[in-house]
């Protein structure tokens, strides 16, 4: 997993909704939120971008820290 930056807002039960992210310098809007999950690692969230690129993004709440999440093949989710 790689750290990004990213905005979110946060429901009254601590849900996130990601708004836009920052991976490798380049600032991403996200256009739409897919399925999401909870497990051990924390919150994760498929986002389309503008280009229709599908990312998975992960809130680790125990951290405060978000990252990208990578497939089992350790590709990035992009």
């Amino acid at each position: 997993m790689e750290p990004v930056e990213v905005t979110a807002q946060f429901d009254a039960q601590g849900k996130a909704t990601p708004l836009r992210f920052t991976w490798q310098g380049r600032s991403y809007p996200v256009e739409s939120t897919g399925r999401s999950w909870e497990d051990s690692d924390g919150q994760h969230i498929l986002v389309m971008v503008a280009s229709g690129k599908i990312f998975e993004l992960l809130f680790a709440s125990a951290e405060g820290c978000w990252y990208l999440g990578r497939l089992e093949s350790g590709r990035m989710m992009a």
